[in-house]
């Protein structure tokens, strides 16, 4: 598990919230959908370091 990366994929998540709320309340319907990418691609990048942390969960049992 790397702590980097999982806090890199949470800073953009954050990053995705705040702007999809600001295009929300501005009417931006670019920049709330760029906010949503944002939260996708974190909520990818999180699943990857579960899959990595699972990985290695099956290395160390074997």
């Amino acid at each position: 598990m790397s702590i980097e990366n999982r806090v890199e994929a949470t800073a953009k998540n954050i990053e995705g919230k705040v702007q999809e709320a600001v295009g929300e309340v501005t009417g931006d319907l670019k920049m709330k959908a760029e906010g949503k990418a944002k939260q996708q691609e974190a909520s990818a990048r999180h699943a990857v370091e579960d899959i990595k942390d699972a990985a290695k969960d099956v290395i160390d049992k074997a």
